[in-house]
């Protein structure tokens, strides 16, 4: 194969994912109409229509999908050998702005990002902590640390925590002098304390699932706050009902200063994931990262 030709089925690749000339001209750094071009001269040689055009759009033929389909796993390849070489660069350097919220800043990265940045002194994390959920884009994040379920479905996830449990707890004497409740709806006749998220303007709901049946229930009480550290502050004082971060209140748990309720209730979903727009091109800097936030 000529490198014409492999630098044309490359093109061919990007314009058949983009389904626009425009943009896979805008990624690969040419002009619309060179890359036209090159699509003719690529489908003359090969006697085939590999593209089917109109004055709006663009889209593989048959024959193109079936070219697609062996090419775009020898192309992966190719980006992944070329990517490998970061491990003979020198260390990566530069800045990787994060955005995530509080419980992840506070546990998860707070834990594992002063290992990172005493391992890559040449790297600057700057870390947005924001209840929203972003346009990581438009805002010229390089990447957001959020829950699994919250994250975008065209975003590249790396999980970086294991799964996590939301549950429901309150002081033994709080219990013992209000009852303790049978089914997640018992909890609407208790004072919950009450978090509402900054992004949206909403209060969170309280969430339940067991047996493939889930229930959101919207509660009342005395505190309504968008500080985990607060909202737990006055389970402990007996003030009422919290729904936490099962990891949050692990100690209270073990120690008897706090009683977990409804535990069947409280399954488990996907934990903390690492996103980014695509796997191409990505910052040596944020590669780094992730393979730390991994471990």
């Amino acid at each position: 194969m000529t490198r014409q030709n492999l630098n044309d089925l490359a093109a061919f690749a990007t314009i058949a994912r983009t389904r626009s000339f425009t943009a896979a001209a805008a990624e690969l750094g040419v002009s619309p109409s060179a890359l036209s071009h090159a699509m003719r001269g690529l489908e003359e040689r090969l006697g085939l229509r590999l593209l089917a055009r109109t004055t709006r759009s663009v889209a593989p033929t048959e024959a193109g999908l079936a070219l697609l389909g062996r090419l775009a796993p020898a192309l992966a390849q190719i980006d992944a050998g070329v990517e490998a070489l970061s491990d003979w660069r020198d260390a990566p350097e530069g800045t990787v702005r994060l955005t995530t919220f509080h419980w992840v800043a506070s546990t998860l990265l707070s834990r594992r990002l002063p290992g990172f940045l005493t391992r890559h002194p040449g790297i600057t994390v700057e870390v947005n902590i924001d209840d929203g959920l972003r346009d990581i884009v438009a805002m010229g994040f390089d990447a957001g640390i959020r829950l699994g379920e919250s994250v975008e479905r065209d975003m590249i996830a790396v999980r970086i925590g294991p799964p996590l449990r939301t549950v429901v707890v309150a002081t033994p004497a709080y219990w013992n002098a209000h009852g303790r409740p049978a089914h997640p709806r018992d909890l609407l006749n208790h004072p919950c304390i009450g978090y509402r998220n900054l992004g949206s303007g909403t209060l969170m709901p309280w969430e339940f699932e067991t047996d493939s049946r889930a229930l959101r229930l919207q509660v009342r009480g005395p505190l309504i706050c968008n500080s985990s550290d607060l909202a737990l502050a006055a389970v402990r004082a007996g003030c009422g009902v919290g729904w936490t971060m099962e990891e949050d209140v692990t100690h209270d748990i073990a120690t008897g200063q706090l009683e977990q309720v409804l535990d069947d209730w409280s399954q488990p979903y996907p934990g903390a994931f690492l996103y980014h727009p695509s796997r191409r091109q990505v910052p040596a800097a944020l590669q780094v990262l992730i393979a730390y936030l991994k471990q």
